[in-house]
């Protein structure tokens, strides 16, 4: 005959967790970093991503100018002034910002290809424009290079 575990016993022998051991005898181990971060694969995490880029290459470019300009990053904004209505940026010169406004970036602007690296420039593109009028120049001469050769 079989033997006949009670509730508890029976539910002692189900729950415990094997332990492995490796061939030197140890028990497995955990990780000792963390678990990797998950990756950036959304529209808002690559949006994200290229804002602060383009920002640190702006204030690197110009230390003494953008340096102290805080970019920030809304979803829409409360008012239009744009072209067709819906603004892409704002710029407060008393406070010292810059706002992107995600949503009509991403979806009012119109991509020859529509992939992560013409999404990227177009995001790249409306923070050089916001960053060439509070500066009253042209984006085209942001670059300190000139667009040269390499």
């Amino acid at each position: 005959m079989g033997r006949h575990l009670s509730g508890t016993g029976r539910r002692e022998m189900f729950s415990r967790r094997a332990v492995r051991h490796d061939r030197h005898g140890r028990s497995g181990r955990s990780s000792v970093l963390r678990p990797p971060l998950r990756p950036l694969g959304g529209r808002v995490d690559l949006f994200d991503v290229s804002v602060a880029a383009a920002a640190d290459y702006l204030r690197d470019a110009y230390p003494s100018e953008l340096g102290e300009v805080s970019f920030g990053i809304a979803g829409m904004p409360s008012s239009s002034s744009h072209d067709d209505g819906i603004d892409r940026w704002s710029i407060d010169r008393e406070r010292r910002q810059i706002v992107v406004y995600r949503v009509p970036i991403q979806r009012l602007i119109r991509l020859h290809i529509d992939d992560s690296l013409h999404r990227r420039m177009a995001v790249e593109s409306c923070v050089f424009q916001a960053a060439a009028e509070y500066l009253g120049l042209d984006p085209w001469d942001l670059d300190p290079g000139g667009f040269g050769p390499l």
